[in-house]
């Protein structure tokens, strides 16, 4: 039986891995010290080989017994967290990387990161592939995540060419799905729970700026389809289907039956004007694509319980 652990396995990504390895018969270790996880997103959870440990991966983490698989998931990843939580953020992305790498060495495991597209920024290249640097300001509001997660991206490859540590990078695109916190700040849990209670959904500048949005079954394949291949620079992971956020506020009125209206507030801080992801190397390398289009997913989210939300009939 192999053994894995998820850092952030109670948050909302990581809850999902956690369901996936149980059911491919994994022994699975689910770290979180609960910041922006939540135990409601594991407590269905009844198999025998799941062990929750509530722990700050800023600190040293020692486990006995073998190890095969450490997911680094752990990190605030939402503006309204990693805005009230800076400092711990940038921690989580270099004491964390490095305590979770450290155990991935020890036990001679197989280590994934959990990146993001932020390490593009505003990007001027579009749509981005991996091999885009990106444009990040570093001492923006946003600059905590988006420079923890290149720093940790660099720690990953340090620890891989030095160390020998057999390392695996995601680049994650906009994932949503049941179990996203309704208040998190980011697009579709603010626009279905706006849109449930009839309320006007906020849309920032003029909507017209894009995101793409994968489903999270789509991105957990992706996940372990990456992690048990060879191949060890970034992969994104995300679906290239692209949406402005107006078209997104629409979709989502329609698919809850809502009769709420659309309002304009002010642009956040560097707020990027288009995302859009490169698979190209997800689909060559890992025989990997989204499956699940947007009306489908978003039928599926809205239909579920999440935390602090009940399901919505659409």
């Amino acid at each position: 039986m192999a053994t894995s652990i998820v850092t952030g396995g109670a948050g909302f990504l990581g809850s999902h891995l956690c369901d996936r390895l149980l059911e491919e018969g994994h022994r699975v270790i689910c770290v979180d010290n609960l910041d922006t996880g939540t135990l409601e997103n594991i407590e269905h959870i009844r198999d025998p080989g799941f062990v929750f440990l509530q722990h700050d991966v800023t600190r040293h983490l020692q486990l006995e017994g073998p190890v095969d698989y450490v997911f680094h998931l752990a990190s605030p990843a939402s503006p309204i967290d990693y805005l009230r939580l800076p400092l711990h953020t940038l921690k989580v992305g270099s004491y964390g990387t490095h305590n979770a790498l450290g155990l991935a060495k020890a036990k001679r495991a197989r280590f994934m990161l959990a990146s993001t597209s932020e390490v593009y920024g505003d990007p001027k290249e579009h749509p981005q592939p991996e091999s885009y640097w990106g444009h990040v300001n570093p001492i923006g509001p946003r600059g905590v995540y988006d420079e923890a997660k290149r720093y940790a991206e660099a720690l990953t490859m340090a620890y891989h060419r030095q160390q020998g540590v057999d390392t695996h990078i995601a680049r994650i695109f906009n994932t949503y799905g049941p179990r996203m916190r309704p208040h998190d700040g980011r697009a579709i849990p603010t626009f279905i729970r706006q849109a449930s209670e009839h309320k006007p959904l906020t849309v920032f500048g003029d909507g017209s700026q894009t995101r793409s949005f994968c489903f999270v079954s789509d991105l957990i394949e992706g996940l372990r389809r990456l992690i048990d291949d060879d191949y060890h620079l970034p992969v994104n992971l995300g679906n290239p289907g692209e949406y402005t956020i107006l078209q997104l506020a629409e979709e989502i009125i329609r698919v809850t039956n809502s009769t709420s209206e659309i309002v304009y507030e002010a642009l956040p801080q560097d707020d990027p004007a288009v995302r859009q992801p490169d698979i190209t190397v997800a689909r060559e390398l890992l025989a990997w694509a989204p499956t699940v289009e947007l009306g489908e997913g978003l039928q599926r989210t809205v239909a579920a319980p999440s935390p602090e939300r009940a399901p919505v009939a659409p």
